[in-house]
C-alpha cells in the first residue's frame, strides 16, 4: 500500500500537471487560430483515447488474466455493428444487449 503522504503528493502533482497542460491550450493559445494540420490531428484524440480506456477492461476482465467470453464477444459485436452501420448509438446498444444477454446466460 502507498502511504497517505505519497498518495497526496502524486494526486497534487498530477492535478498541477493536468492544469498546466490545459492552460497551454486555453490560456496561451486562447483566441489565436491553430494551424490546419494541427486541427486535423486533434480530431483523432477521442478515437485514440476511447480504445485505450476500454481495451484493458476487456483484455484483463477474467480472473486468470484472460478475457471473459461475454465481454470479448460484446466488444467484437460492438465494433462490427459500428463498422457496418457507422452509427455510434446503434453500436453501443448492440454491445450492451450482447453483454447483458451473455452475462445472464453464462451466469
Amino acid at each position: 500500500m502507498i502511504e497517505d503522504q505519497n498518495l497526496w503528493i502524486v494526486i497534487i502533482g498530477l492535478g498541477i500537471g493536468s492544469y498546466l497542460l490545459r492552460f497551454t491550450f486555453l490560456g496561451i493559445v486562447g483566441d489565436r487560430p491553430m494551424p490546419e494540420w494541427f486541427l486535423r490531428h486533434l480530431r483523432y484524440t477521442a478515437v485514440a483515447i476511447i480504445p485505450a480506456l476500454i481495451t484493458p477492461i476487456i483484455a484483463f476482465s477474467g480472473d486468470n488474466g484472460w478475457p471473459e467470453p461475454a465481454r470479448l464477444t460484446a466488444s467484437i459485436v460492438t465494433v462490427a455493428v459500428g463498422w457496418v452501420t457507422k452509427n455510434v448509438l446503434i453500436a453501443i446498444a448492440a454491445g450492451l444487449t450482447t453483454l447483458y444477454t451473455l452475462l445472464y446466460l453464462l451466469g
